[in-house]
This record gives structure tokens, sequence and C-alpha cells, in this order.
């Protein structure tokens, strides 16, 4: 009897479902291109021009900057799985790149996702990057390219992660590095929709330790959706709105440092874009708090502190600004869309945020 014949399938991998995924994503990334994409779907690299020789839409760079980021969703996507919803994770993946991204002040170009999956699913596959596709029109930048894995021996059945890059181009004069921030410049904060992308593990072992239902509706959670639903809420994409505000003004400078509130909270990312010697005085009574957060904290006894140290309690992005411009630009994003609050102001200090 003839021995059997070893083939990558029986090794665990598909390859015609993998060109199946190529077919099903086309027309989600295709709608995510501008005029500055090219090449053809399928290429070894996606191509990008960074400026336009057609006068109507030439950006004219002086001296550009390019800038890059790379981050995933986290252990967002078991709760995804759980709950058996793909398609919003992938604007979680884009969300916690560009948002980033624009803390410097600059423009999202273009985007690729990673996706390493157990056992490949097309259909599966096909959710994950139109989500990702919905986070780029968002973002207004290009889905040009992306990678998907099948490792079976990496992932439990059913399981997958999600990664993505993204690159961006801002002027040299127009950086913002949180250098010229100054006592009595005023912390502005825009509204979160709901835990985003970071706390996920706290967030499970809640769930586990106080036996909550993913498919149940609370009532003290003032949402009609199932408990899993809203923890999958998509993390808002501030990107269009802030880099639309910094545009507006060409010549003067009112933002002066910006922060994506991530893992670590107002406590940890407010610092990291501000000048020595200075602390952020922040109100705690000046922003509203979505009722998932303190569920999550009553459910899992959770301390203050602690809450503020992991989750962004409502303020998923903060803008430190120029006194005489905050009026102005609050009113911008508030036009944009965007939930706006002032949070407080720079003092004299060490560095730290104070919250009272």
């Amino acid at each position: 009897m003839a021995p059997e014949t070893l083939t990558y399938a029986a090794a665990g991998v598909d390859i015609d479902a993998g060109d199946r995924v190529v077919n099903l994503i086309q027309r989600d990334m295709r709608r995510t291109f501008g005029p500055r994409v090219l090449g053809k779907h399928g290429g070894f690299a996606g191509c990008f021009r960074l400026d336009y020789n057609e006068k109507l839409f030439q950006r004219n760079f002086r001296d550009p900057v390019l800038l890059a980021c790379t981050d995933g969703v986290g252990s967002k996507v078991q709760l995804a799985v759980e709950v058996g919803v793909l398609d919003t994770v992938g604007q979680d993946c884009v969300a916690m790149n560009v948002n980033d991204l624009v803390v410097s002040g600059a423009e999202p170009l273009f985007f690729l996702d990673y996706i390493g999956f157990n056992k490949l699913s097309p259909k599966q596959i096909a959710a994950i990057v139109k989500g990702v596709a919905d986070g780029c029109q968002l973002a207004d930048c290009a889905l040009i390219g992306g990678e998907t894995a099948e490792l079976t021996d990496l992932y439990r059945s059913g399981e997958f992660d999600l990664a993505g890059f993204t690159v961006g181009v801002c002027e040299l004069k127009r950086m913002i590095d949180g250098s010229g921030t100054e006592p009595g410049d005023v912390l502005i904060g825009l509204g979160s929709s709901g835990v985003h992308s970071n706390g996920f593990s706290l967030v499970r072992a809640i769930v586990k330790k106080a036996r909550l239902k993913l498919d149940r509706v609370y009532p003290e959670l003032e949402d009609p959706r199932p408990l899993g639903e809203i923890l999958l809420t998509p993390t808002r994409i501030y990107a269009k709105s802030v880099i639309e505000v910094w545009h507006r003004y060409r010549v003067k400078k009112p933002i002066t440092a910006m922060a994506h509130i991530t893992g670590g909270g107002l406590i940890d990312n407010v610092p990291r874009t501000l000048g020595d010697g200075l602390d952020a005085k922040i109100s705690r009574a000046n922003w509203d708090t979505q009722p998932i957060f303190r569920f999550l904290q009553k459910r899992g006894d959770i301390d203050e502190q602690e809450m503020l140290r992991v989750f962004n309690m409502g303020i998923g992005f903060v803008l430190t600004v120029r006194p005489w411009f905050a009026d102005a630009v609050m009113h911008q994003l508030r036009r944009r869309g965007e939930q706006v609050y002032l949070l407080g102001k720079l003092v004299k200090g060490s560095g730290c945020v104070v919250i009272d």
C-alpha cells in the first residue's frame, strides 16, 4: 500500500480559502481608495503617492515628515469570538493606530492589517476586513493591503489575532510634540464611545468573577443592547475631526499637545505630551462617564484609582489648547460631531495628572 501523500491542506493550511478571501475583500478595500492609491489589488505591495502632479489635488508638502504607528486590538478579539460579532474589531484596529498618529498633527495616509487565524474562514475574515474598511473611511485613509495567516499550531480553534499599521504625513514646522505647552493652557476632552480597546483582560475577569451574561440586557446600563454588544462598541476615531480643525490654522498654532487615552487612562497618557515642569489639573465633575464604567466597577469591586489607570472613563482623546483659542476649537469640534468637555488646565508642577 502506497504511503499517504502529505499536502499543505493536510498540515492545516488551505490555500484555496486564502484565494477566496482575496476575492471577498476587494470591494471593501477599493471603497477606501482615493486618487493617490496606485496599482492593482493583489500585488506584492500597496502603492501610495505622497503628493500629486495634478494641480487640482496638489498638497504642496515643503518639508514632509512621515510618521508610522502599529497596534492591535488585544484581548477584545476574544470577546468578539465569544459574542460572535467580528465586524466591529476591524474599526477598533484602525482607531488604535490613527488616533495615535494624529497626536503629532499627522494626516493618516494609508493602513495595512494583519489577521492570524487558527483556521482560515473567508466569511469571518471578510467581516473583519469590512470593519477595517469602515474605520479607514472614517479616518479618511486608504486600506492598501494586508496579510492573513493560517496558524493551526499557534491559535486554538476559533481564535484569531488582529493588528494594523498606518503611515501619515505632517509638515515639519506643523508637528505637535508638547514642547510649547505652558501654564494656563486649557485641556479639552473628547468623549469616548465606551471602553474602546484597552482593559479587556480586566473586563473579561470581571465578567467571569461576577458571572455576567454577555447576551443579557442589564437595565442599569441604560441601553437596550446586550452586555456583549455594548462592550464591543467600536473605538471612536478622532483622526478626521482633529486634523480638520488643526488644518484650519495655517499660521497660528492653538493646539500645543494632544493625547490618545488608551491603556493607562488620563493619568498615564496626558503627561506623555506635556513640557517639563507642568501638571495637568483636571476636575472629575467636568465630564460624563458612561454607565458601562460604573457597571464594571461595581460588579468587579474595582477601586476608583484603578479604574482611572486602566480605562478611559469616558474621555478618549485630549487636546491642550491656548486659552484664548479654547472656545473656537471646542465649537469646531462640536460641529464635527464630537462630545467636547473642558477638563481643566495646565499648572506648574512635576509632570503629573491631578484629578480632583
